[in-house]
């Protein structure tokens, strides 16, 4: 599980560096220029999305999303541990349904092309299945490292 968080690490990184390099490229071209790149809106597009799903991947893994512990800050220990398993479980029921949704939208879209670079829009729908999916694996490892053992285990 270390490595997949690494690779989605690194390809969060690489796809936000292209989609910054690319972006002041097309800045240069249109106003230094004057000949502006018309594929860099496309492609933007299609990096912005699995920048968001990459970073949700990572966000999980460092348990960094953002939370209001105000209902949780009031309960006592034993009854936070039973809404954490709680909340836990029905983020992975969600998140497989999304992962699923958005499985079907991709197939569904597959043969559907955009309008410049004729790239699948099944390349853009599957962001959010792998987004989801490594979101889902994440709460779900964080889950188990948070269950209690019996002593021997």
């Amino acid at each position: 599980m270390h490595l997949f968080g690494k690779v989605i690490e690194v390809s969060a990184v690489l796809t936000l560096f292209i989609l910054v390099i690319m972006t002041i490229a097309a800045v240069i071209m249109r106003y230094c220029f004057n000949m502006p790149l018309q594929w860099t809106e496309e492609v933007s597009g299609l990096l912005m999305i699995w920048v968001v799903m990459f970073g949700a991947v990572v966000a999980e893994r460092d348990n960094t999303h953002l939370s209001i512990p105000f209902l949780a800050d009031a309960l006592t220990p034993r009854w936070q541990r039973i809404l954490t398993l709680f909340v836990s479980l029905v983020s992975i029921i969600l998140l497989i349904v999304m992962a699923w949704s958005a499985w079907k939208l991709a197939a569904g879209t597959a043969f559907k092309t955009t309008q410049i670079l004729k790239i699948s829009w099944f390349w853009i729908d599957i962001a959010v299945t792998v987004g989801a999916i490594g979101v889902a694996c994440f709460t779900a490892l964080h889950l188990i490292k948070k269950t209690p053992r019996k002593e021997g285990e």
